[in-house]
């Protein structure tokens, strides 16, 4: 990484809850769900979480350089129907070498609706993608025994 992300950094991010963003179209297989209620569905909402952690530090990536999340501890605590804007606050607490933990808040403009903690290690994709095929070989391999 670049230097220059500082704990104490803030960042805002906002966007606007999607219709596919809700729990009962989640997995469109899911069928067990097509009756939960149509509200932003919370795996949606710590993806969104991670979004904003990401646009907060890409400025300070390298070439070929990004991060993935690896730790998540949050709370979804309102329901946000779609239409409405989700603004995401996050704040940097913690950098050890490439692990960067994140404060992160959420409010849909009538409620916070989630927070908590985020990780993020910063990684080299090439690295990280020789990884990715190594396994997948592996898991052919298995496949065709």
């Amino acid at each position: 990484m670049k230097p220059g992300l500082a704990i104490g950094d803030r960042a805002v991010f906002t966007r606007k809850v999607r219709p596919e963003e809700v729990v009962c179209r989640l997995f469109p297989d899911a069928r067990i769900m097509d009756d939960m209620p149509a509200v932003f569905a919370s795996a949606m909402m710590i993806g969104m979480f991670e979004w904003a952690c990401v646009e907060q530090i890409a400025p300070y990536y390298e070439d070929g350089e990004g991060s993935l999340g690896i730790g998540f501890d949050l709370t979804h605590v309102a329901p946000t129907p779609p239409g409405l804007d989700v603004t995401v606050e996050t704040e940097v607490v913690q950098i050890d070498g490439r692990f960067i933990t994140f404060r992160v808040r959420g409010h849909d403009g009538q409620d916070m609706i989630g927070e908590g903690t985020h990780k993020r290690a910063v990684t080299r994709w090439e690295k990280f993608n020789a990884k990715v095929a190594a396994k997948a070989a592996t898991a052919q391999e298995r496949v065709e025994s």
